[in-house]
């Protein structure tokens, strides 16, 4: 089966503009292929890339070297090489994003949050709601929050917000940054059985899980960061 991610010889560095222009090297040499159905943990100690990387397969960062092909509908992309109008609809439609903080547009109400992408892909307002609704009931988000712009919620509600919109739509990639970070056990139990259900279905999940219990429960295999760490 053809992987739907497919990373050859990654590297990322980053230069320090306001310190000389010094250059600071963060990944080195990534390879690693994702398949349907696969939970990719990637593993290391802090500072070793891991959220750099899930950043780059976003397309948050641009590919320094190396190759980064996405398998997007029929075609595949190489996401190193990509435009910008690419990106956009690279995210729109194939690749999700579950990051650690809620960045949104003041004022818009968490219920609308969670519909947003399933719009933006053509679903009709009242499944879209729908399907936000239910979303937000099995991450125990009381209904009297879904009407209530989130700027105000605990952190562990904005996350299940988080959380939500980037389970909304059946992307066939799937990134996680640390998704059960701020939940306790019941929203973890939540987050996990999400996770085994787009697995089920065919996701390529990559993530970062430093909840050693949901790690074992959910990964496939791991990705030592330390082999793509730059010297």
């Amino acid at each position: 089966m053809e992987p739907l991610l497919d990373i050859r010889g990654l590297a990322k560095s980053f230069t320090l503009h306001n310190q000389g222009g010094v250059t600071l090297p963060v990944l080195a040499a990534v390879d690693l292929s994702v398949r349907a159905g696969e939970c990719v943990a990637l593993h290391g100690r802090s500072g070793t890339g891991k959220s750099t990387l899930l950043r780059t397969l976003y397309g948050n960062y641009r590919v320094g070297s190396g190759e980064l092909w996405v398998r997007h509908g029929a075609a595949r992309i190489d996401l190193a090489q990509a435009s910008p109008r690419q990106i956009i609809e690279l995210r729109r439609s194939t690749i999700g994003y579950v990051s650690q903080f809620l960045r949104v547009i003041p004022r818009v109400a968490a219920l609308d949050i969670v519909a947003e992408p399933m719009r933006a892909r053509g679903l009709g307002a009242e499944a879209a709601l729908e399907r936000a609704a239910a979303l937000l009931t099995r991450l125990n988000v009381p209904e009297r929050l879904w009407h209530l712009a989130p700027a105000t919620f605990s952190g562990g509600e904005q996350q299940r917000i988080n959380i939500a919109r980037g389970f909304a739509v059946e992307y066939p990639i799937l990134l996680l940054d640390e998704p059960t970070a701020s939940l306790d056990g019941d929203n973890r139990t939540s987050v996990i059985g999400l996770i085994d259900e787009v697995l089920a279905r065919g996701t390529a999940i990559v993530g970062i899980f430093h909840d050693g219990e949901v790690r074992e429960r959910v990964a496939s295999r791991l990705y030592d960061m330390t082999e793509a760490k730059a010297a």
